[in-house]
């Protein structure tokens, strides 16, 4: 193929597609149009209000408790963001100092 085919959006499958104007993902049957994917932006905003997006860095303004551990993100913590998901809590998959990898609620951050 000469032209790369967007992953689904659904499913985030690579064996995608193109119908004509439609793309469809075999493995979840998705179908959608360039124009649909430029509406499904997805936009998290940090406790100040401001938008993030992949690559952005970003502070904890709350000391996080980490679940199954008794280790603490503490007030302050830098972070820089992986990806931007849409997902109901944790939003932000970032790559936190002193922690590693994790999934954080973008409400608990502001941009740094």
């Amino acid at each position: 193929m000469s032209e790369s085919l967007p992953p689904c959006p659904k499913c985030q499958s690579d064996y995608v597609y193109q119908d004509q104007s439609l793309f469809i993902c075999p493995e979840c049957s998705h179908e959608w149009t360039a124009a649909d994917l430029e509406e499904e932006v997805i936009q998290v905003k940090d406790a100040n209000g401001a938008l993030l997006a992949d690559g952005d860095k970003v502070t904890v303004i709350k000391d996080l408790k980490i679940k199954a551990s008794s280790q603490v993100i503490k007030i302050g913590t830098k972070a820089v963001i992986r990806r931007v998901l849409d997902k109901k809590d944790h939003e932000l998959d970032c790559k936190v100092d002193g922690v590693g990898e994790m999934m954080v609620t973008a409400k608990f951050v502001k941009k740094a």
